[in-house]
């Protein structure tokens, strides 16, 4: 049981920081994004890849 709600933890924080990561991008002033070769279009794409990696 405890596996489980451990689980349900870890999931929770990975949801919260993919949402804040793609907040983030997608805020990010044009000629900041630019300097990054950042496409805002991209912020989801990005955000999974840095949190859930693959």
């Amino acid at each position: 049981m405890t596996t489980m709600i451990a689980r349900l933890r870890t999931a929770a924080a990975k949801r919260a920081a993919y949402n804040r990561t793609v907040s983030e991008i997608s805020r990010m002033p044009l000629d900041v994004a630019l300097d990054l070769n950042i496409f805002r279009g991209d912020a989801e794409k990005i955000a999974y890849k840095a949190v859930y990696g693959a």
